[in-house]
């Protein structure tokens, strides 16, 4: 199947504010994008990509007084196959994990897993380890949080959702990811496109999605916890250890948001 995939988002400025955006597609999916991503700024000034720590593509740019407008599009050939399923993945001991994955056993600015440790271990620590814990969080953070886009804090963390049992597709990722770290098992935040594809269609607006990855038997699996049912047509733009290391423009000056559209479509023959 062919996804076509883009977004709109309109920022005023003031004066001219120098801009970090994560705004193109994971380098990972470079193979699966039929023909070339456009990514362009009105007015035209010029972006220059660079790949941060973490592998994900970031774009660098000067907005001008008055403000900019960011423009992307891309196609996208996918599987059209659910998220993987594999029940028989197991969970690593530490001493044999990548040195590179070890950052994401640890905690990190919206995963305090020195807050949660306790109350991770008293709720999942009878549970089979390796993927049946995974999904024993997922469960849990799914039923335990509700879903609303008044919710949305920038500054919530995963403590905080646990408290609050509200949030949005980040703070469920928040949530089960600490719970995964303070099990020892390594987890990292993704956030993409998700369109509603295989699934009835959405009434609120397109926006990115969040979900997380947890590193099982040498590889990394997707975990949702807001949706909590293998996805069709997820498409992968930046990992991190959590939304901070993924934020998709961050402005070094005021700026305010005054357009953000999103679409993740199937492309239907004629």
């Amino acid at each position: 199947m062919e996804i076509k995939v883009g977004f709109e988002i309109a920022y005023a400025a003031m004066q001219p504010t120098p801009m970090v955006i994560m705004l193109s597609i994971h380098p990972s999916r470079f193979a699966d994008i039929v023909g070339t991503e456009r990514i362009v700024a009105e007015p035209d000034v010029p972006i220059g990509f660079y790949r941060d720590s973490f592998g994900n593509v970031c774009g660098r740019l000067v907005a001008p007084a008055g403000g900019v407008t960011l423009r992307g599009e891309a196609l996208v050939r996918d599987s059209g196959l659910p998220d993987a399923v594999v029940p028989t993945a197991q969970q690593l001991p530490i001493d044999q994990l990548p040195d590179d994955v070890l950052q994401y056993l640890m905690p990190s600015r919206y995963c305090e897993t020195d807050k949660l440790i306790d109350v991770a271990w008293s709720l999942f620590g009878n549970s089979p380890q390796g993927w049946a814990r995974v999904q024993a969080i997922v469960d849990f953070v799914h039923n335990h949080v509700t879903f609303g886009y008044e919710h949305a804090h920038h500054m919530k963390s995963a403590h905080d959702v646990y408290a609050e049992r509200a949030g949005v597709c980040r703070d469920f990722a928040h949530l089960a990811l600490t719970f995964c770290r303070c099990m020892n098992i390594p987890a990292r935040y993704c956030t993409g496109y998700l369109g509603d594809i295989g699934v009835p269609r959405d009434p609120a607006p397109m926006d990115f999605s969040g979900w997380f990855q947890v590193y099982l038997s040498g590889r990394w699996y997707t975990f949702d916890a807001r949706h909590n049912v293998p996805r069709i047509g997820r498409i992968l733009m930046g990992t991190g250890r959590d939304a901070a290391d993924v934020a998709l423009t961050t402005s070094f000056g005021r700026m305010d948001l005054v357009k953000f559209f999103v679409i993740s479509d199937e492309v239907v023959p004629a």
